[in-house]
């Protein structure tokens, strides 16, 4: 991969991050070997499938935000990639229950020198500050991620959820219980996936009994 595809995200790396990246997916390539972060079928094309997936999410997000929270963080995908580009150094925090994940995400923290905590715990357990951006890559469905986001976003936060061909479902599902402001990125990566960005979720009161 060059610059030249991240500026069809808009994005404009230096040649500084680009070689970071590369030193990101050299990790991945060499832990996944031992430990499950990517598919072994998508190693081949982890620039497309991986990183750039993952700089789409990066792309989409609001700007102006200190406090990103990357739920389910596995590879660190999209959470490092995002600490990568972000050229402000603001908090990236890395919510993962696997210990053998989380020593994977704390040595590319250590070795790419990033601005990132790494948090071993479920996400029901972790005391976690309000998130202006929160993010979440093939970790739940959607109704299962508003039950997160609705502890965790600040109240003008904005949740950024990748999903795949099937969302529409996941977003019906997701109505019966939840209201929420909900735009579609079309996925830069993958055609008919999706980028969720979704914003002001609430509850909805249940139907009184009669």
């Amino acid at each position: 991969m060059n610059r030249d595809q991240f500026l069809d995200l808009g994005i404009d790396v230096s040649r500084e991050t680009m070689e970071r990246l590369d030193h990101l997916t050299a990790l991945i390539l060499k832990w996944t070997k031992s430990i499950n972060l990517i598919a072994p079928n998508t190693a081949d094309d982890i620039w497309t499938r991986h990183i750039k997936d993952s700089a789409q999410v990066y792309a989409v997000a609001p700007k102006g935000w200190n406090n990103w929270i990357d739920l389910g963080s596995g590879g660190g995908l999209p959470g490092l990639v995002v600490a990568l580009l972000d050229s402000n150094g603001q908090n990236v925090t890395l919510v993962e229950s696997d210990k053998r994940k989380c020593l994977f995400l704390n040595t590319a923290r250590r070795e790419l020198s990033l601005n990132v905590s790494v948090v071993n715990k479920r996400i029901e357990a972790a005391d976690l500050a309000k998130a202006d951006i929160l993010s979440a890559r093939a970790l739940a469905p959607l109704p299962r991620l508003l039950e997160y986001a609705n502890g965790l976003l600040s109240d003008d936060g904005v949740a950024l959820f990748s999903k795949g061909e099937r969302f529409q479902q996941e977003v019906d599902d997701a109505r019966i219980h939840w209201t929420f402001d909900l735009t579609e990125q079309p996925s830069w990566t993958n055609a008919g996936s999706s980028i969720l960005k979704i914003s002001r979720i609430q509850r909805r009161e249940p139907k009184p009994q009669h």
